[in-house]
């Protein structure tokens, strides 16, 4: 049992992350999500795909079994049957019960390139369908850095209060001092004391909501996070390589594909074919009107065949493929501009947020410099104690505030990194 335990913990204690960037988090997510496998599923599925038309190249070979009966068959004259008939011979006729076990066989020799443009498409086809998984595994990188913020903003939120409860800790310790020698009411020291533990209950509240946001973080990655570092400005590009510009591409690539065997639609195409059957009648009619019985039947040839009526909705399939295209440049348009759209705001949003960093960070000091001076006015009975109360909050609000603009300006670069996927 003891063994039992110290594998599953040596596991666990194996799958754990101390510390992680951003962009190993982005990594593993994409590596753990379910929808990853389906890669592997659409290249067996193209490598079946592309195997089977290539197979039309081999002789296709069908059997075939029949049994007939007939209302009326061939015949001779009635002068004939006479001339036979006085010469001692009987014939029969042919007979309006007949059977027929064959096997046809047929070789292409020339097709047209059309299993050559089909292999093409299907693996044009395997393209978009990778380029869509693409699509849907990308809105997981979204994700992450939303969860990565959120525990980043827990983060600083839960230093900024551990920095206050040791600011009020410090404070509520001199108050308690003094209220023993007689220079400060005790009701100071026990409001000082409440403030104290009210937020040590926010704190708690935090570490809460921390564990439930890494736990997705870490069911994202796969394996346990424990913390995550602060990230640096990320590098933007100018160019964009979002999937969904990807798909765009390997879709009108599709449409090539598409146009090129349509080409293929009114060219001849060759073939032999062999054909050969046991049964009754056979090739030789007249030998089977005097003798009713099974023969071999074999016909050997070749066959040219040209599909001219593809010459008649071809005008019209090559403009139906021509919208698709222009319906899928436009696509891109529509995609280029609203993902330009998002980049401004992102932008703009970053310089608010730098903007409002140089304010916060003039209000920081005012506010420590005027909670330091509470702090002395208290010590010498200016002040009461719910006006020092009142100067640690503006103050810790302060630095909560500049925190948080700084890790909502960072969040905007990566939200245009992920926006552009650079």
């Amino acid at each position: 049992m003891k063994k039992t335990i110290l594998i599953v913990v040596s596991l666990v204690t194996s799958m754990r992350l101390l510390s992680v960037t951003i962009d190993e988090c982005l990594s593993k997510a994409e590596a753990n999500y379910p929808l990853v496998k389906k890669y592997a599923l659409l290249e067996q599925t193209s490598a079946i795909d592309v195997d089977n038309i290539g197979k039309e190249w081999f002789p296709q070979i069908t059997l075939s079994a029949q049994a007939t009966l007939q209302n009326r068959v061939l015949t001779l004259p009635g002068t004939l049957n006479t001339i036979f008939a006085a010469q001692g011979l009987d014939m029969k006729g042919l007979r309006k019960d007949q059977y027929k076990v064959g096997v046809d066989v047929t070789q292409t020799i020339y097709d047209g390139g059309v299993i050559g443009e089909r292999k093409k498409a299907a693996m044009a086809q395997a393209e978009v369908d990778k380029a869509e998984t693409d699509v849907s595994l990308y809105a997981v990188r979204q994700r992450v850095v939303d969860l990565y913020f959120a525990v980043l903003m827990i983060d600083n939120n839960v230093s900024q209060i551990n920095d206050m409860v040791s600011l009020l800790k410090s404070s509520e310790d001199k108050l308690q001092s003094m209220a023993r020698h007689g220079t400060a009411a005790e009701s100071d020291y026990q409001g000082v004391k409440a403030e104290r533990i009210g937020t040590e209950q926010k704190l708690a509240e935090l570490e809460s909501q921390r564990r439930q946001v890494m736990m997705l973080l870490s069911a994202f990655c796969g394996e346990e996070v424990v913390k995550v570092e602060m990230p640096a400005e990320p590098n933007i590009a100018t160019d964009n390589k979002r999937p969904e510009l990807r798909l765009i591409d390997s879709r009108l690539r599709q449409i090539d594909a598409s146009e090129r065997l349509l080409n293929t639609a009114y060219r001849p195409r060759l073939a032999l074919f062999a054909t050969g059957y046991y049964g009754y009648p056979g090739f030789d009619m007249y030998d089977d009107m005097f003798h009713h019985k099974w023969t071999l039947n074999g016909m050997i040839g070749a066959k040219l065949t040209w599909n001219i009526s593809a010459l008649y909705t071809r005008k019209n399939d090559k403009l139906r493929l021509k919208v698709q295209r222009s319906i899928l440049e436009n696509s891109r348009d529509v995609f280029l501009f609203n993902n330009r759209l998002e980049q401004i705001g992102e932008d703009e949003q970053a310089m608010r947020y730098e903007t409002l960093m140089k304010s916060d960070k003039e209000i920081v000091e005012l506010r420590t410099s005027v909670r330091k001076a509470a702090e002395s006015k208290l010590a010498h009975g200016i002040i009461d104690v719910n006006d020092l109360l009142k100067e640690i909050n503006g103050e810790n609000a302060a630095k909560i505030q500049l925190a948080a603009h700084r890790i909502e300006r960072l969040k905007c670069l990566w939200n245009k990194k992920i926006t552009t996927n650079n």
